[in-house]
Parts: structure tokens; sequence; C-alpha cells
């Protein structure tokens, strides 16, 4: 009784702390956007923009505490579903309430959102391709007071493309309805993948299906870059995923369509094709397949793109990180966990320093730096101890 008490008031205490991540995220509101021109909303929105912008340090304080307070209780809840306490029907009532909850939470940490938004604006009210036309070449368009990133041309595949294009036109160009679809299909996103992680390991380690879906659901990276953000990278994650469930199945034309999909929403995962090849080679000639071998190729291939997205903008983006964490959820093995998790600690603080100066300026770059590097560091070391443990037991 007392362990089923323990458990109810850990559920509670996460979904409150997702509420006040999704109260935070309306402090970071841009002083140039305006969500709604209704009148109470407006005074709602000028005092959680006092908190953002007018003081500061107490934006940053509040920020590290619900950081601090993601993590405890996202090891906690892990720490419970390992020793089985945590029923399967409340760890699935979890993902969905959090996916409530941060919904419609504002993509406090990111301008990428209205990027995705403008892309397709290019499209659908300009009547231009977005890889020939940027932002900045429509001058007079309201969006440019609040964007950032307006002098790029699209970066992005042509599937994200043809599925950003209908969200646009179900906007009527209206800037929060179309927000809201976006932040829908970040939500959507976040679902696949989770069910995907789970039933690729239902077939690999059942034993270790519960654990791995945690592993990816609740991790404050994918919980703060997704559910809160709205980022495509864990889209793009998540159609590679099922393509993989499809190579289980042999379903070769669909596991192919998926990759290609995958590819054509951001084309990192275009490394994993040698991978789709391998799988589909060693399949076609009745060979068991190793998957615990595949996720290891996978994730080093995966870390490459991450390597290579961080040299082509010269900066450490925290959402990169959603490349290999699927990954590290289907091999499920506790060092690589506790590099991941330390290591995505550290990138998430490095938002702290631009809340509290209100700028990317320096020192900003040289606090994200040790931040960065200095948590990746203490991973590393967590890892390599975790590893030296297991053998030392194993002798």
């Amino acid at each position: 009784m007392m362990a089923k008490r323990k458990v109810d008031w850990l559920m509670v205490g996460w979904i409150i702390i997702l509420f006040l991540l999704f109260l935070y995220s309306f402090t970071q509101i841009d002083l140039g956007l305006t969500l709604t021109r209704a009148s109470w909303w407006q005074n709602v929105q000028r005092s959680f923009q006092q908190i953002g912008y007018f003081n500061r340090p107490l934006s940053t304080s509040c920020y590290l505490v619900i950081l601090i307070l993601l993590f405890s209780f996202y090891f906690i809840i892990l720490n419970q579903v390992k020793k089985g306490r945590l029923a399967s029907s409340k760890i699935w009532l979890l993902v969905w309430l959090a996916t409530g909850v941060l919904w419609l939470a504002y993509n406090a940490f990111s301008y990428d959102l209205f990027n995705y938004i403008f892309d397709a604006r290019v499209v659908t009210f300009y009547h231009q391709s977005p890889y020939q036309h940027k932002a900045l070449d429509f001058p007079n368009d309201p969006m440019l007071g609040f964007m950032h990133w307006t002098h790029r041309l699209y970066p992005y595949g042509p599937a994200w493309l043809a599925i950003s294009i209908p969200i646009s036109f179900l906007g009527f160009q209206k800037l929060l309805p179309t927000m809201i679809l976006f932040k829908t299909l970040a939500v959507a996103s976040y679902l696949f993948a989770c069910w995907l992680i789970f039933k690729i390991l239902a077939k690999t380690k059942p034993d270790q299906k519960w654990l791995g879906l945690m592993w990816l659901a609740f991790s404050p990276l994918v919980v703060i870059e997704t559910l809160v953000s709205a980022h495509h990278d864990l889209l793009m994650m998540a159609l590679a995923l099922a393509g993989f469930w499809f190579l289980m199945a042999k379903k070769y034309l669909s596991a192919w369509l998926m990759l290609f999909l995958s590819i054509g929403v951001k084309f990192a995962t275009g490394l994993l094709v040698p991978v789709f090849i391998l799988v589909t080679w060693w399949q076609w000639r009745a060979k068991k397949i190793d998957w615990d071998k595949i996720w290891w190729i996978s994730l080093l291939l995966m870390i490459v793109a991450f390597v290579v997205a961080v040299y082509r903008i010269k900066h450490i983006m925290p959402w990169y990180l959603l490349y290999p964490l699927p990954f590290v959820a289907l091999l499920a093995k506790k060092p690589l966990f506790w590099l991941v998790s330390i290591f995505s600690l550290g990138l998430l603080l490095t938002y702290a320093p631009f809340f509290y100066y209100g700028n990317w300026n320096p020192p900003v770059p040289t606090i994200n730096n040790w931040l960065t590097f200095g948590f990746l560091g203490l991973g590393i070391i967590v890892c390599l101890l975790q590893r030296y443990g297991k053998i030392k037991r194993c002798r």
C-alpha cells in the first residue's frame, strides 16, 4: 500500500513539474509577438514577459529549479519502473498526460517553429520556393518582427516541406492556429517514436521494453525539445524507427519508404542507408540478425550526424542529441544511459546563461562551452565507471 501511494505521488509530482514547465514557457514569448488580441490574454502575456525579460535572475532561477526537478523525477520514476512498481497502464497514462500538458506550451527554447511556419508560408502565401527565397526577401511580412534566422534559405528535405504546406493551408495564414497544428505534429511524432521504441524492444528485448520506453519518453531533453520547442528531429527519427520496424517484418518496400521519408524531413538519417542495405542483405541470405549490433552501428552513425551538424553551424544545439537518443533507448545499456543523461543535462543548462543575459554574446559562449564539454566529460567518466563496475562484478 505504501509503495502504491509513493508511486501515485511520484506521478502527481511529475505532472505538476510539467505544468510548471508549461507555465514557464510563456515567460519567453517574444516582445514583438502577439499570440492573440484578446484583452484578457494581453494582461496575462505581459505578466509572464515581465518575468522572462525584465526579471532575468528570477527567470533563470525558475528554469534551473524546473530542470533539476525534471531530472530528479526522471531518475526516481525510472527506478520505480526498474523495480516493477509502476504498472504498464500508468506508464502509458503518464506519456499521454505529458503530451496533454505540454501540447499548447510556447516554444520557449527555440525560434525554429517560426521558421517552419514561414518556410511553408513562402509557398502557400507568396507562391515562391523556399529553396530560392529566404524570409528577408519579404521585408513587409509582419512575422519578420519576431523571427530569427531570417537570412537562410530552406535547409530541410522536400518531405518536410510536403508535410508543412498542408499545415500552412489548414492554419489559414493565421499564426496561432498554425503554431498549434505544428505543435500537434510534434506531439504525434513523440507518441509515434515512443510506440515504436516499445514495439521494437518487445521483439528484441522484451524484459527491457518498459525501461527503454521510459528512457526516451521521460527524457527531459526529449520533453523540452519535442513537446515544448516542437523540433522536427524526432519526427525524422520516428520515421527511421518505422523503417526498422518494417525491416524486422521483412516488409522492404514500406521499410525503405519510411527511411526515404525520414531523409526527406532532415538529411541526417541518410547515414542509415548502409545499415538498411546490410540488414536487407542479411535477411535475403537468411542470416540471423544481431539487432544489438545494428543499434550500435546506427548509434555511431547518428553520433557522426550529430558531429557533422555541430561542425556545420559551429555550435552545439541541444536538440541534435535527438539523433542518437532512440538507439540509446533500444540498446538499453546502463552506462550509455548515464552518459547521455548527464550530457543532456549539460546541453539543457546552456539555455540558462541566455535567460540570464538575454543574448548570446560573451561571456555566454564561454560558459556554454564549459557546461557542454564539462558535462560530456563527466558523463564519459560515469559511463566508464559503470562499465568497470560491471566487469569487476563479473569477476
